[in-house]
């Protein structure tokens, strides 16, 4: 099954607003074995978003809309479905039961336009939102179906989970079932990795592929099985999958989709070690992303975010000399970071970085990008200097990524 998405608002293409919702929603309809084969963009204007439908009603049988729903006047998503339909609105007294409801809860009073969330088109079957106050709103045409949900992405998501796919499914009479198994890998570059796996891919049935998502420094590889019989699926994608991290052996480092965060947090548990963090130019950036993990109070301790050089010294042992000597960007700064907050926050495992985020900052021969990261684990030290760019997130982002990967190679070489 085929399936298009048009997602509507200004905020979208003058960058205010990142659409998040089409690529969720390609996900949850690549677990149903249907395809997400276009995205369109499309301003608050009516002319617009009826070509978009129409566009769209040519190509494919399932139309999801998100956007466009609230009760302002830029809103008017509504009101130009019922024009490209040929309907008019009427009040919804459930929707308005539960918007009134809502608005008394939270203490609000409700006014006209808000009021105004409770009319829905004639033609459309009504999905109620218990998260929101605008309604989804489920067309028919024929053989054909559109749904508008709201853009706010818990709505959206709520809306398409528990109603949207499960009604697609029943209406459509789909069966066909998609299956993913991803593992990580490390030491090659996808080149080299695809030449590696040249045999392997060769070999594999026509229902299963293989799929290399690269990272800097890390490769997601993953296999999709797709068909109508589950247990035959499941069991030649289980089977390729062990023949595929048994190929590469100790390249394979996670074998589920993760993060790096995520990966390295679950070596800790497995080895039973313990983790602290002492972070100069990425300021915390590491902590942020270890502590998205559910469970990571099992392993990490914390975090001293040493941004000043007193600071270096005071809380973390690293000795004023050293820094004179060698500069604050180094690999000896780094390496008394790591073993200092090992100390300080008594665990296994440490990661240290001290860098030159920019856009200023650059000293002779460490130019904006330059990065020192140090990792312990015991008595083992390993330090790196690594380079990056000129652009101050990206750097702090990719620093992070580099000292997670550190770690791990240190504990699974």
């Amino acid at each position: 099954m085929y399936v298009e998405v048009i997602a509507i608002g200004d905020e979208l293409l003058i960058g205010q607003v990142t659409d998040t919702n089409s690529g969720w929603t390609a996900r949850q309809l690549n677990c149903m074995g249907w395809e997400l084969t276009r995205v369109t963009v499309v301003r608050d204007r009516a002319d617009e978003i009826k070509a978009a439908v129409t566009a769209a009603f040519s190509r494919v049988s399932v139309v999801l809309m998100t956007g466009g729903l609230g009760p302002t006047k830029d809103d008017i998503t509504k009101k130009t479905l019922c024009d490209l339909f040929g309907c008019g609105l009427h009040y919804d007294e459930r929707v308005q039961a539960m918007n009134e409801e809502r608005f008394s809860h939270k203490g609000f009073a409700m006014n006209s336009l808000t009021r105004d969330q409770a009319l829905v088109p004639d033609d459309c079957t009504v999905l109620y939102n218990p998260v929101g106050t605008a309604p989804v709103m489920w067309f028919d045409r024929g053989d054909k179906v559109l749904v508008s949900m709201p853009g706010v992405p818990s709505e959206m998501q709520y809306a398409l989970t528990h109603e949207v796919l499960p009604r697609l499914r029943e209406r459509f009479n789909e069966k066909s079932s998609v299956h993913h198994a991803t593992c990580l890998v490390k030491g090659y570059t996808e080149s080299a990795l695809a030449i590696a796996l040249t045999d392997f891919e060769n070999e594999l049935p026509a229902f299963v592929r293989l799929a290399y998502l690269p990272k800097p420094g890390v490769i997601r590889l993953r296999l999709t099985a797709t068909g109508n019989d589950d247990a035959i699926v499941t069991g030649e994608l289980d089977r390729q999958f062990r023949k595929l991290t048994e190929g590469l052996g100790s390249h394979v480092f996670c074998r589920e989709d993760a993060t790096l965060a995520e990966a390295l947090g679950m070596i800790l548990r497995e080895e039973g070690l313990t983790l602290a963090t002492a972070e100069s130019c990425t300021g915390g950036n590491i902590a942020h992303e270890i502590t998205l993990v559910p469970g990571c109070s099992a392993y990490y301790r914390g975090s001293v975010v040493s941004y000043a050089n007193d600071v270096k010294s005071a809380l973390l042992d690293v000795s004023p000399d050293t820094i004179a000597q060698y500069g604050v960007v180094s690999l000896p700064v780094v390496e008394e970071m790591a073993r200092g907050v090992c100390r300080r926050l008594h665990t296994d495992c440490s990661i240290a970085t001290s860098g030159i985020a920019g856009p200023d900052g650059a000293t002779p021969g460490k130019p904006v990008g330059t990065v020192a990261i140090a990792v312990a684990w015991g008595e083992k030290v390993v330090s790196k200097m690594r380079s990056g760019g000129p652009q101050r997130e990206h750097n702090i982002d990719s620093f992070t990524h580099a000292a997670l990967l550190q770690l791990i190679d240190l504990l699974r070489p």
